[in-house]
């Protein structure tokens, strides 16, 4: 069945995209202060100096926004050239896991931080795991 456009409907159609007001974001809600967003950072081809300070930097500026959750992505450490090198440790060498340890040693960090999704560190298939940050308190 085919329902024809009345001309209300068309009327109410101009109408609306005259407006400047536009949709809210579902996302988002205005007039909610704990917005509950993510965000997501790529740190392949990092450095391991650059990717820990990137991060660090990352995190508190996520804070101050009211995120909760990162998403940090390091890749799985496969083609990392520091396996071949055998005065660096491969676990510790690998961003996936210096980033977690970097950020643990931290005690900054840890202040801002509810929670770290370990088993994603873990898993030999993830090149990626979640921080959760704490609220800010008003």
């Amino acid at each position: 069945m085919i329902k024809k456009l009345t001309d209300k409907d068309k009327k109410d159609w101009l109408t609306f995209i005259k407006k400047k007001e536009k949709l809210l974001d579902k996302e988002i809600k205005e007039n909610n202060k704990n917005y509950n967003l993510e965000k997501t950072i790529d740190l392949h081809g990092y450095s391991l100096n650059l990717a820990n300070n990137t991060i660090e930097n990352f995190i508190h500026k996520c804070f101050k926004e009211n995120i909760s959750k990162i998403t940090v992505i390091t890749g799985k450490g496969n083609r990392s050239q520091n396996k071949n090198d055998p005065y660096k440790s491969e676990k510790l060498s690998i961003l996936k896991y210096s980033i977690p340890e970097f950020i643990k040693s931290n005690s900054e960090l840890l202040k801002i931080i509810k929670k770290i999704n370990y088993s994603s560190i873990d898993n030999s298939s993830s090149g990626s795991f979640d921080i959760y940050l704490k609220k800010i308190k008003e």
